[in-house]
């Protein structure tokens, strides 16, 4: 039986009150997994917790992590299955990657794109605020004039 080795991505929401030694051991379990289906772990970022979009039974915040690795789908699988018997992991994704881009192109265009979802965040703020300042003023000088 041939084995293809394929590149993936994966993100994992982990309970946010997991100690760190938890989740070093989550991600040694799956490193480990991953290995003995001749795969190999590329990248693993630690995003932090994160506000959930919406709520997982009752909690609210949850610890993001993102990782890009090549295995084959029976790793993929062996993975998918110790996460949802793991009470910490509350929610992950697998996705398969295009097998003609390197990870390591994959993480540049990722982390650029992540670079300008941050920026236009920060110039809508910015915008927000500055619409706050102009509208006290404008009410400033409303009740100044005894509006």
């Amino acid at each position: 039986m041939q084995t293809t080795v394929a590149p993936y991505e994966v993100v994992v929401l982990v309970h946010p009150d997991t100690s760190l030694e938890d989740q070093k051991e989550l991600f040694r379990k799956n490193k480990a997994t991953i290995e003995s289906f001749k795969g190999n772990v590329h990248s693993l970022e630690t995003w932090g917790k994160r506000t959930l979009a919406t709520p997982i039974g009752k909690l609210k915040k949850a610890i993001y992590f993102h990782a890009t690795f090549e295995a084959d789908t029976q790793a993929v699988a062996e993975l998918e299955r110790t996460m949802r018997i793991n009470d910490k992991v509350l929610r992950f994704m697998h996705t398969r990657l295009d097998e003609r881009t390197s990870l390591a192109k994959f993480m540049e265009g990722f982390k650029k794109g992540l670079a300008e979802s941050a920026a236009r965040e920060k110039e809508r703020e910015a915008k927000i605020q500055a619409r706050k300042a102009a509208f006290a003023a404008a009410k400033a000088e409303r009740a100044e004039r005894g509006e």
